[in-house]
């Protein structure tokens, strides 16, 4: 039951979140009902927010008849719950909400991913914290957003040291409510992702006790629904080309990102630097690798009661050629 109870809440958290969504979505597909929509969702940072701006996608989908509505999402569960729902046909998130997803039913094809940034997400505390080592977390509250990356995060960092995941307290916080609670000292700990961690970094000086380096591989992933998948592949595709021209562009010119990104993002340049840093570029097809290592996740998050039934990775993942 209390399995059940855990993920019924989660669902209903990413689905309140999605309504918020939804009721701002209605008016913009309404007016064009006559018209072919792509509609993406994406996150405060990352290879969608630099598409969205650069504004090279619409002319791109316009030749095939294309409209682009772009969403935003605090965080990878309710992007994904939005998903499934219907109300976006593309997104992209970590290597956890995509489990959860899967789990609960909904139509989720993974269709490319990018290398891993294990830099990119850590546990921190304080910069004048008691805590020495993730050893140290036994019966302490950590602040985490459930089911997002650093979730995997958490629960591999904490068996490495030897700590049972039941041994911590979690506190399941949005960032900004996570952050806060950071500050105030209600939490212990803090597992987030850049560029919120590199802001906390700047900001506060918090101290890193782990990240993923040696731990969890930190994966980026590409999502459509299946049923736009199938109906639509060409505009998929083209979706994913107009990110590998993005990603190229970024990865030569870090600085330059930054200062584009900053504005949208309300972030200091140098924040968003330290952050792209330790991001991976290349926008890559789905392998057998990259499955695996998610049936990986997968299988833990099952063995801690963390989903309610067993997944299959390769049922929904899209294979180079396919």
């Amino acid at each position: 039951m209390h399995t059940r109870r855990a993920f019924t809440n989660l669902t209903l958290a990413a689905s309140a979140a999605v309504a918020l969504s939804l009721a701002a979505l209605l008016p913009v597909t309404s007016a064009q009902a006559q018209d072919k929509v792509v509609r993406i969702g994406f996150q405060k940072y990352g290879k969608l927010v630099l598409l969205k701006s650069k504004g090279s996608l619409e002319p791109a989908l316009k030749a095939l008849g294309y409209n682009v509505v772009w969403t935003e999402f605090p965080s990878g569960p309710p992007l994904l719950e939005a998903l499934n729902v219907g109300a976006i046909d593309f997104g992209n998130t970590g290597e956890a909400p995509p489990i959860f997803a899967q789990a609960a039913g909904a139509p989720i094809q993974y269709v490319a991913y990018e290398p891993p940034a294990p830099q990119g997400e850590a546990i921190l505390v304080p910069k004048d914290s008691p805590l020495k080592t993730v050893a140290d977390l036994k019966g302490k509250k950590v602040a985490l957003n459930k089911g997002s990356n650093v979730h995997y995060l958490l629960v591999k960092a904490l068996e490495k040291a030897d700590v049972k995941y039941s041994e911590i307290t979690p506190v399941f916080l949005a960032p900004a409510d996570a952050r806060a609670a950071f500050e105030k000292g209600a939490v212990d700990a803090w597992v987030i992702w850049d560029p919120f961690q590199a802001a906390a970094e700047v900001a506060t000086q918090a101290r890193t006790l782990a990240d993923g380096t040696g731990i969890v591989s930190n994966y980026q992933f590409y999502f459509s629904s299946q049923k736009f998948l199938s109906a639509d592949p060409k505009v998929v595709d083209l979706v994913l080309a107009q990110l590998s021209e993005v990603d190229d562009w970024a990865k030569g010119d870090i600085k330059a990102v930054a200062e584009q990104l900053s504005p949208s993002v309300g972030l200091p340049v140098p924040v968003l630097e330290l952050a792209l840093k330790r991001q991976s570029y290349g926008i890559k097809p789905i392998n057998d690798a990259v499955i695996a290592e998610q049936q990986q996740v997968a299988d833990t998050f099952l063995s801690l009661g963390l989903i309610p039934k067993a997944i299959k990775i390769s049922d929904v993942a899209r294979k180079s050629g396919s």
